[in-house]
Parts: C-alpha cells; sequence; structure tokens
C-alpha cells in the first residue's frame, strides 16, 4: 500500500466517491493498522487486540473493495478470519483454579469453540484452488484434496491431514502465484503478489492447527475420552 499509494486512494475515490480526503485516510488506517497489528502480533504484545484490529480491516476491506459480491476472494478473506481466530485462540491464557493446589475444572469452551471455527473457515481457501475438470490428474487432486479437508473440518488425523494442506497449498501458491516472473509494469503482478503474501497467512493458521492440535470440539479428542 505503500508504494502504491495513489493509485490505492484513487480507487476508493473513484468507487465510492468518498473524497480525496476520506480516501486518504483509508489507506493511512488500512497501512499502519496492518503494520501495527502485525507487530503486536509478532511481540506477543495484546495480541487479543492485534487480532480485533486485524479482523476489523479484514472486514473492512471486504466491504472497501467490494469482496462481498467476488465469491472466491470471500471464501479467501473468510481463511484468514479463520487463521485469526485460530491465532487469538492460541493466546487465550487457561483459566486458573481459584483454590491453590486444585487443577482448574474450566475445559475452556470459548478456546475449544474459537479452534473449531478457526478450522472450518480456513479450509475455504482450498475451496477455491479446485478445479471442475475431467483429466484423471486433477479429479484425483480433488478427491485427495476435499478429504483432506473434511479431516480437518472435523479434526481427525488433524496434525497429519493439516500438515500435508500445507505442503500442498505451498506447492500451489508457488505454482499459481508466481508473481517474481510477471513484469512489474502488469497489473497481473499485483494481483498475483496479492494472492500470494494472502495465502501465505492461510499456511500459517494451519500451521498453528498443527502446531496446537484440533482443540476440545474435536473427533481427535473424543477419541481420547473414549
Amino acid at each position: 500500500m505503500w508504494f502504491q499509494w495513489n493509485e490505492q486512494r484513487d480507487y476508493m475515490n473513484v468507487s465510492w466517491g468518498c473524497g480525496w480526503f476520506l480516501a486518504t485516510l483509508f489507506v493511512v488506517f488500512n497501512l499502519f493498522g496492518q503494520i501495527g497489528g502485525s507487530i503486536m502480533v509478532l511481540t506477543r504484545f495484546k495480541v487479543d487486540y492485534a487480532c480485533g484490529m486485524l479482523f476489523f480491516i479484514v472486514i473492512l476491506q471486504t466491504v472497501a473493495y467490494s469482496i462481498l459480491w467476488d465469491l472466491q476472494f470471500l471464501l479467501r478473506n473468510l481463511s484468514l478470519v479463520g487463521a485469526l481466530l485460530l491465532l487469538l485462540a492460541e493466546s487465550r491464557v487457561e483459566g486458573k483454579s481459584l483454590f491453590a493446589g486444585l487443577p482448574s475444572l474450566d475445559d475452556n469452551k470459548p478456546r475449544n469453540y474459537l479452534q473449531l471455527t478457526g478450522r472450518v473457515l480456513l479450509v475455504f481457501m482450498f475451496i477455491t484452488v479446485l478445479r471442475l475438470e475431467l483429466s484423471f490428474i486433477q479429479v484425483i487432486q480433488n478427491i485427495v484434496a476435499s478429504g483432506l479437508m473434511v479431516l480437518v473440518t472435523i479434526g481427525y488425523k488433524t496434525k497429519l491431514s493439516a500438515l500435508v494442506l500445507v505442503l500442498w497449498l505451498m506447492c500451489l501458491n508457488c505454482y499459481l502465484n508466481a508473481w517474481w516472473s510477471i513484469p512489474s509494469y502488469k497489473p497481473m503482478r499485483d494481483f498475483l503478489k496479492y494472492d500470494f503474501f494472502q495465502t501465505l497467512s492461510v499456511i500459517g493458521g494451519l500451521l498453528m492447527v498443527v502446531s496446537l492440535g484440533p482443540g476440545g470440539v474435536s473427533m481427535d479428542e473424543q477419541k481420547k475420552r473414549w
């Protein structure tokens, strides 16, 4: 946004007719809101507030850039929300017992439901990369990817399924969004670059699933109780 300041401002002004001043405020808020929120996450400072700020920016961009009417971009933004929810769940502090020396009976349900919702939203990214083609390889790829998405959603063999999706999405991202191979003067370079780094955020969310597990609301957790 810094290197395309004028283009971003003019786009908002033309699209919404909000005037130069409000369009500039929108770009400023987006730029520093994203940088500030990201720094807070990386430094582990008030992560819940940082997630709230980044969540608001994702919603704001969804409306401002008319993403609501583009199913592919909408699903990708929902995946970003899922990654933020997983980050929020990871930052939550486990409840402590009021009585020293006694274990806490708190099941931490809010965190479990955050992880469930985050997992469900994360897999929306993979819906956008499925192709309705009749080639043998594409059909096999769609079947395997759909199966892995279901496993992550219901929380069965979650860590392994999420890790396979990480590797698969990383390969697809480098193949489909190779923005570095496009000359800088072509608009397609900016679109591919946006998709590339947005996909990296979803990959980060999946790595959190690999690290943290599916949470309490999952088949993996229920198997432990059986």
